[in-house]
């Protein structure tokens, strides 16, 4: 009589969340082994340094477009690749730990497709939302807004959930209120850049985006346009 083995206690992370991990894990290994001089020679110490600088977002960038018109690719694509750039390692290592976290929850229910989605829409809306409404000289770098978009994405699932069993959905928005408030705490102690509100806008944009994305989420839209 054969018997099946045991499941496995750990359920498999999505593909698209390994991928995000590796590709921010194999940058980051660049730049750190580079400023070592363990990769790329002597000029390897400011490749960091150039990549913030050619990739990074830039408020005033998003201006100059804005005014004057023109909206080259080498400026459109840091709405995308600001997200994969950090300014050191532990800022790395903290996107991936929250994209493991929140893009396996998400990449479970709303499907690798709109995980990923979520995450390059998000850092756009956080960097739009950054250059509208910051004016700051300092650019803007790290994979938080995108984070925060899988945790906008994330609170929506629980906000529903809470709905179908009648619990007070305002629950939902505990994790991105303890977020912004340690946040918020930080700059007040020592200091530091406006990135928050692209962060919230990241948030915002994730958790927006789910009411299409999340599984029966356009069908309840429609009816309800329907309806109203």
């Amino acid at each position: 009589m054969s018997s099946n083995p045991d499941p496995s206690p750990v359920n498999p992370l999505p593909p698209a969340v390994v991928a995000l991990v590796l590709i921010i894990i194999g940058i980051e290994a660049v730049f750190s082994l580079g400023a070592r001089g363990i990769l790329g020679g002597p000029e390897a110490i400011g490749w960091r340094m150039n990549a913030v600088q050619s990739y990074a977002f830039s408020g005033d960038i998003f201006w100059w477009m804005w005014e004057t018109g023109q909206w080259p690719a080498e400026h459109l694509i840091r709405f995308i690749s600001y997200a994969f750039v950090h300014v050191a390692f532990t800022q790395a290592l903290f996107v991936c730990v929250f994209v493991l976290a929140m893009g396996k929850m998400v990449g479970e229910v709303m499907g690798d497709v709109a995980m990923v989605l979520i995450f390059v829409l998000s850092g756009i809306g956080g960097a739009l939302g950054y250059g509208v409404l910051v004016s700051s000289q300092y650019p803007l770098v790290g994979g938080f807004p995108a984070v925060y978009g899988l945790i906008g994405a994330f609170t929506y699932l629980l906000w529903r959930s809470l709905s179908l069993v009648g619990a007070q959905q305002s629950r939902a928005f505990s994790l991105i209120a303890f977020l912004m408030g340690i946040q918020l705490l930080f700059g007040l102690l020592f200091g530091g850049q406006k990135d928050w509100v692209a962060d919230l806008c990241g948030f915002a944009t994730g958790f927006g985006l789910s009411f299409f994305l999340a599984p029966g989420g356009w069908a309840r839209m429609r009816d309800k346009i329907r309806h109203d």
